[in-house]
């Protein structure tokens, strides 16, 4: 056991943490809840209503629920690009003898870039007037009749928003997971070669096993900051072309800087939050139990 000074010092420097985190995180939180239970425009006296807000938001706004089925699309289509594709590239860095450095710069560039950076490049990317380098690629492979306003096809819009989304991130865990691979014993791959596993069979039996709690640690930040995903689809489209790439953080901000709902506002807002918690329980639940 810690001696009651070694305890004290811990809790002198954990204790500047958890009350700027306590300001900057939790009371926010709490002031949301409070006000989703109040009908405010942000200048005249709020107006007490009870679950009004929720009710309206899980039985009478069609929009929302359409936001919502938007926002696991986005989600989905984000992880597939973060961990799937930071999984594959982790594995082949590990085969690398040269080169690794440089490649790993290459890949985390994007996670530094600024947001509206990204969007802008996006934005010339699917251009079809002038002719981007998606669409010119497209006509180069002689798929010229797929051409499209990627930004304004409803059917496109989506996938086009959340693209940008998880290639910006997939460098990040791509990084994670290759500094994960490494720690894997070199010893267990040999003698399961030596026993004739092929390269699939390693990876399933040994390394992944052997990564599962940073994988478990990976999902919960990829999905929880997918959730939370804003700032590319408003830049990119600001939700349209009519609600197909709304999500549901660009509808909370539009209900409270556009609508001036607050209340309601703060009620979406607390759903995103019951959403994350939601996400980060049902990984725990999923990966632990496999791991058993």
């Amino acid at each position: 056991m810690l001696p009651s000074r070694s305890k004290l010092s811990v809790v002198v420097f954990l204790l500047p943490p958890l009350l700027l985190y306590a300001a900057a995180v939790l009371l926010p939180i709490v002031q949301s809840l409070v006000l989703s239970f109040f009908s405010w425009d942000g200048i005249s006296d709020m107006q007490f209503i009870g679950l009004a807000n929720y009710r309206h938001m899980l039985t009478g706004d069609p929009v929302f629920w359409r936001t919502f089925a938007n926002q696991l699309g986005y989600v989905a289509i984000c992880l597939i690009l973060q961990l799937g594709g930071g999984l594959v590239v982790a594995s082949l860095l590990a085969t690398l003898t040269r080169g690794r450095e440089v490649i790993k710069v290459l890949y985390l560039l994007p996670a530094v870039i600024s947001t509206v950076a990204i969007a802008f490049l996006f934005q010339r990317v699917y251009s079809i007037d002038p002719v981007g380098p998606l669409n010119t690629l497209l006509d180069v492979l002689g798929l010229g009749g797929q051409e499209r306003p990627w930004l304004s096809d409803v059917h496109t819009v989506l996938v086009a928003v959340s693209a940008p989304e998880g290639w910006r991130f997939i460098g990040l865990y791509t990084i994670i997971l290759y500094a994960a691979l490494l720690t894997v014993p070199r010893e267990l791959e040999e003698a399961a070669r030596l026993d004739g596993a092929n390269q699939w069979q390693i990876f399933t039996r040994i390394r992944f096993p052997f990564i599962r709690p940073v994988w478990l640690t990976t999902s919960i930040m990829a999905t929880t900051y997918a959730l939370r995903g804003f700032d590319i689809p408003y830049l990119l489209t600001n939700g349209g072309p009519g609600q197909s790439s709304e999500l549901v953080t660009t509808y909370m901000y539009k209900t409270a800087f556009t609508s001036t709902d607050y209340g309601y506002a703060s009620t979406i807002s607390v759903f995103i939050v019951v959403e994350c918690l939601v996400a980060v329980g049902l990984i725990l639940l999923v990966l632990r139990r496999k791991a058993v």
